[in-house]
């Protein structure tokens, strides 16, 4: 049957690695970056005494629930440096692609970990880095890029072999995305100034979040309520208009603008970086490969 030939070829041709590499790269830069910003408050979060005690996790969670931190575990806060600095360490051998495969599984790990424990503290960007870490950890991320690589092959651009687990791991985070979006949207139709084309204002009138003074445009409403319709129309529509080749160009630029636009004016560029990196599983390891070719002076990979 057609649909179950169309089915096996979604989840089931091998793909390269290339892809998986670049988002390994920029998502373990990112992951590493965030988790040494805790360092900063390191007892003031994790410690027996922090802000966020473990009751409070288990009050929002459930006391049955599996919500667990290595943080738990430490005999004394004597212990909370040393462990958080070999945190980074894995996450540092992860990044540059270092005995990817156990590191891979220990960043997912600790990035799920240090959420669990910081509940309440929490942001979208520690969402979308958990979601990434742990799809990469399934995947052959250090086929390509990585310290794996050079140590294997001879080069950190000589790529790994095309696998199948290449293509979960990727169309696990395309897919994980396109959830993302698609209830993102839902939830600003339930509101009446997406309707009415006040949203944005409302965002970038907000000092709280001011990088750049936007208030200007409040002599341009038409293009305050183009901005609202189409971010709303974008973030609903981007799972059924990204898999087409023909419109997934348009989306993954508008991507671009909407998240570069919101890191720049309103001071959340870790996230709107953290968005982008997830947006490039929509990109082939074909065109990373041509794209280096070209780069290189060698002729390009049909």
């Amino acid at each position: 049957m057609e649909c179950v030939r169309g089915w096996d070829r979604f989840w089931f041709v091998p793909t390269g690695p290339q892809t998986l590499g670049v988002i390994r790269v920029l998502a373990g830069s990112l992951i590493l970056y965030t988790h040494l910003v805790w360092s900063m408050e390191l007892s003031t979060f994790f410690g027996s005494q922090s802000v966020i005690p473990p009751d409070y996790r288990e009050l929002l969670a459930g006391s049955n629930s599996m919500v667990w931190s290595h943080f738990d575990w430490l005999p004394s806060d004597a212990w909370l440096w040393p462990v958080h600095l070999l945190g980074l360490v894995v996450m540092l051998l992860f990044t540059v692609g270092l005995w990817t495969r156990v590191t891979s599984i220990l960043t997912a790990i600790l990035v799920i970990s240090y959420a669990n424990r910081a509940t309440g503290a929490l942001f979208g960007l520690d969402q979308i880095n958990s979601l990434l870490a742990m799809y990469l950890a399934i995947s052959p991320c250090g086929g390509w890029l990585s310290v794996d690589s050079l140590r294997e092959r001879g080069s950190c651009l000589a790529p790994g072999p095309d696998s199948v687990m290449a293509n979960i791991g990727t169309r696990m985070i395309q897919i994980h995305m396109c959830i993302v979006y698609l209830f993102a949207g839902m939830g600003k139709l339930q509101g009446s100034s997406w309707w009415n084309g006040e949203a944005i204002w409302g965002a970038l009138a907000t000092y709280e979040y001011q990088t750049l003074d936007l208030t200007f445009l409040a002599e341009a409403s038409w293009l305050v309520n183009l901005l609202t319709w189409g971010t709303v129309a974008w973030e609903a529509s981007y799972a059924f208009l990204v898999w087409p080749r023909l419109t997934r160009p348009f989306v993954l630029a508008f991507a671009l603008f909407v998240h570069l636009g919101i890191g720049i004016a309103m001071g959340m560029m870790t996230f709107g970086l953290a968005m982008i990196i997830g947006n490039l599983a929509f990109v082939s390891p074909a065109l990373i490969r041509s794209i280096m070719d070209c780069g290189s002076g060698r002729p390009a990979a049909t």
